[in-house]
């Protein structure tokens, strides 16, 4: 989606809690939200998504400027912070909710997200084959309120110092230079 500077990406990477966390701290990010995508139920909720039957993917909404970061930039720190090349899951969560895939709004995100994925592929970062998803994005359900700005709200919580921070922190360490103030 691309309305005069602004444009939205729409990734799914296991928990929307870590994507979140790290993608909110990027300069030109403008907002993160939470929320589902993917799916056959209309309005799905938290529980039901946990079920995976829904067919939705946790994802995370990002309305960014890409004069000042690009959506190739966006897609380099989501392949850096997560696993492509596990099948329905992240670490310790498993399930199609936590999928990873990528749903883009224009022909040019599609064509940008598999150049990245060949060019990752052909450079051997990851040593086994990529399985993330290239898709057109699907409608998107805000997830509940409680899951909005989850890790900063909670962030002694055990899943969030167990699994967010370990992902915040290379996200600082790698990509520095792309941090907020």
């Amino acid at each position: 989606m691309t309305i005069a500077n602004i444009e939205q990406a729409l990734l799914g990477g296991g928990c929307f809690w870590c994507l979140e966390a790290v993608f909110e701290q990027l300069r030109g990010v403008q907002a993160v939200e939470s929320g589902y995508a993917g799916g056959m139920v209309p309005n799905p909720s938290y529980k039901a998504v946990c079920t995976g039957t829904t067919g939705h993917a946790e994802v995370v909404r990002i309305t960014f400027d890409p004069t000042v970061i690009s959506y190739r930039e966006l897609l380099e720190v989501f392949f850096a912070v997560h696993d492509p090349t596990t099948l329905n899951r992240q670490g310790n969560d498993v399930g199609t909710q936590y999928r990873s895939v990528v749903f883009y709004y224009t022909t040019e995100q599609k064509d940008t997200t598999q150049a990245v994925i060949a060019e990752l592929t052909a450079e051997k970062v990851y040593p086994k084959p990529i399985v993330t998803e290239v898709v057109l994005a699907a409608e998107f359900f805000k997830a509940e309120d409680y899951h909005q700005g989850y890790y900063r709200a909670n962030p002694d919580q055990g899943y969030c110092q167990l699994v967010v921070n370990p992902k915040v922190a290379k996200a600082r360490q790698v990509f520095a230079a792309k941090l907020k103030g």
